[in-house]
């Protein structure tokens, strides 16, 4: 939507997502993603944590769902989304104002680990591309898949001609 200030950050959960249902029978997942930036201090000459963001992030209906099955405290993602602000009024009767990551996307970060990616069965989006749009690893440790003798697309690609 027009007017809406997206986002990506890169940080590690400080716990495990928190799954829940609406009144109306919505799923929603609550959970936040702590982001550290590192600087270097020419002085000490050493890599120096600076202040930490901690960032309320919410997902909705099978992205939520997906969230409570694949991540966890401590695990690092990546997350892009919609920052929202909102007011509420507290036990104490105090008014307060939060602003949180509604999450459009979210994954584990590659850079430090591995992942297994495993396409949903769902009645929802499935993507952009020909064959649905999802992916599929096998549980099991990966093989290159052979192809057969008369499949034209089994031949190793060559260099590309940019």
């Amino acid at each position: 939507m027009a007017g809406e200030t997206v986002i990506t950050i890169v940080g590690n959960l400080t716990a495990d997502p928190e799954l829940r249902t609406t009144r109306n029978g919505g799923t929603v997942a609550n959970f936040s993603i702590a982001a550290t930036p590192r600087v270097y201090d020419r002085q000490s000459q050493q890599w120096v944590d600076g202040d930490v963001l901690f960032l309320r992030c919410t997902a909705w209906r099978d992205l939520a769902e997906h969230c409570a099955q694949s991540l966890g405290k401590g695990m690092r993602v990546i997350a892009q989304g919609r920052l929202q602000q909102r007011s509420y009024q507290a036990q104490d009767g105090s008014n307060r104002t939060v602003i949180e990551l509604q999450v459009d996307e979210i994954g584990p970060s590659l850079r430090y680990a591995t992942a297994q990616v495993q396409k949903m069965q769902s009645g929802g989006y499935q993507g952009g591309n020909a064959n649905g749009g999802g992916y599929q690893q096998p549980q099991q440790a990966r093989q290159q898949p052979q192809a057969p003798a008369d499949d034209p697309w089994g031949a190793p690609a060559g260099e590309p001609d940019f």
